[in-house]
């Protein structure tokens, strides 16, 4: 498909104009909640990489496609769709001057009630840009760019790399925090990038996320490609949260399609998604195409998410993070029950229920639960750092009335941590930080 993007003088007056009120609706992130996971002392992030750099400042590598506002060194990015990627640094900082290594090393390891400071990005770096017909080739920014991922993986333990992907109503800084939180609490160990689609950042133009996001599904298919061939990480891992899944679920599909049996070697690991915000059918029929290529897909739901249940009504079917399983035709049926009921330690494919009546912080209606809750955030980190199945997780197997298996948390979840987790996927142990230490 071919897609032509220009932009007027007055266009880009309206979008500049716009920033301010885009803003307010995109509120500043805090620093979410203290997993269970560390906050009980079950692992100790931190302490466990010897490269941590002891700093309220927080580079994360990023990628897009959206068309910029203003080019580098002020980058500043519109919320136009192009089929060029751009790649840089985002340089997010945690907390004022007020904050420093051991107030953010306390708030990041206990289960403080109390305020937590904000997140902003002080400026983002771009470094390099490809174009839709354009190679990595053997040396210049891209190469550089993806060679700065492999010092990184050359220092992880599990040698992943996660890809997150936001969801509607997020600007390029929200998104980047978000990534660098993550980030954040895996003691800084995990090499994550954030993929910034271009979302129209306002819920009153969601039709033009859809567009977007639909745009952007062969230009994140293509990133993928290019991370598989152009980095050593052994896997590559993916967050998807609510609408980031309409880029992610149908691009994983479309790589089936386009590479068969080749997809194997894009190395995908661990799939999951957060509050899915895509139609039920489509995910479903979807995953039927890529669920033998990945290592696992986690769907994570709150059957009384209220952003869902809205966007349900307005689009006339259920989104797969609130679904309604009887939409399914006989085929998809058949198919989500065989790969939720599969035995335990064969089954590619994880439902995971959560309930908030079994969650003590998280409220009935939430929509951000797999970062708010630190129980759920506890349980992603397991999951992409040891890739334990969820039995081993401390999760509990459940049948629903029509035989698909779903999981859920235990009223004794935090008891459960300790005995879980195992070394050395998420290792507790200490080692001394080097005098220097690598940034993304």
């Amino acid at each position: 498909m071919k897609y032509k993007a220009s932009i007027s003088i007055t266009v880009l007056l309206a979008l500049v104009a716009g920033a301010v009120v885009f803003a307010k609706r995109n509120p500043p992130v805090e620093l979410m909640p203290t997993p269970t996971l560390i906050s009980t002392g079950a692992v100790r992030p931190f302490e466990a990489n010897p490269h941590l750099d002891p700093s309220t400042r927080l580079p994360v590598l990023f990628v897009t496609n959206r068309l910029p506002l203003l080019p580098p060194p002020d980058a500043r990015y519109s919320i136009l769709p192009g089929k060029e990627l751009r790649f840089g640094v985002a340089h997010v900082r945690i907390g004022d001057d007020t904050l420093d290594w051991p107030a953010l090393y306390k708030l990041s390891t206990t289960s403080n009630g109390g305020p937590r400071p904000l997140l902003r990005v002080e400026r983002f770096d771009e470094q390099a840009k490809l174009g839709d017909d354009e190679e990595v080739g053997t040396d210049g920014p891209v190469r550089a760019f993806f060679d700065r991922v492999n010092t990184l993986i050359d220092q992880t333990p599990d040698r992943d790399v996660l890809v997150y992907v936001h969801g509607a109503n997020s600007n390029v800084p929200r998104a980047a925090s978000h990534a660098a939180q993550f980030r954040h609490f895996t003691g800084r160990r995990m090499v994550v990038i954030l993929f910034a689609w271009p979302s129209a950042e306002s819920l009153l133009r969601y039709a033009t996320d859809v567009r977007n996001a639909r745009f952007t599904v062969p230009v994140f298919a293509r990133f993928l490609t290019l991370l598989a061939d152009n980095t050593r990480a052994e896997r590559i891992d993916v967050i998807a949260y609510s609408a980031g899944a309409q880029v992610v679920s149908p691009a994983l599909a479309l790589l089936s399609r386009e590479l068969g049996g080749d997809a194997q070697r894009l190395r995908i690991g661990e799939v999951y998604f957060a509050a899915p915000d895509v139609d039920t059918r489509a995910f479903v029929a979807d995953m039927a195409h890529y669920l033998p290529f990945v290592g696992a897909v986690t769907l994570s739901v709150n059957l009384n998410d209220r952003v869902l249940g809205i966007v349900q009504r307005r689009a006339g079917a259920s989104r797969a993070g609130r679904p309604d399983l009887t939409e399914l035709s006989d085929e998809d049926s058949r198919f989500l029950l065989d790969a939720s009921g599969r035995a335990a330690d064969e089954s590619p494919f994880d439902l995971l229920n959560v309930q908030p009546e079994t969650l003590p912080y998280m409220s009935t209606t939430a929509h951000a639960f797999w970062y708010d809750d630190p129980w759920v955030s506890s349980d992603i980190l397991i999951k992409l750092q040891a890739h334990l199945r969820p039995e081993r997780r401390a999760l509990e197997a459940n049948r629903a009335p029509d035989g698909v298996r779903y999981w859920t948390f235990p009223g004794d979840y935090p008891a459960r941590l300790p005995t879980t987790v195992g070394r050395p996927a998420v290792p507790a142990e200490a080692a001394p930080p080097p005098p220097e230490a690598a940034q993304p």
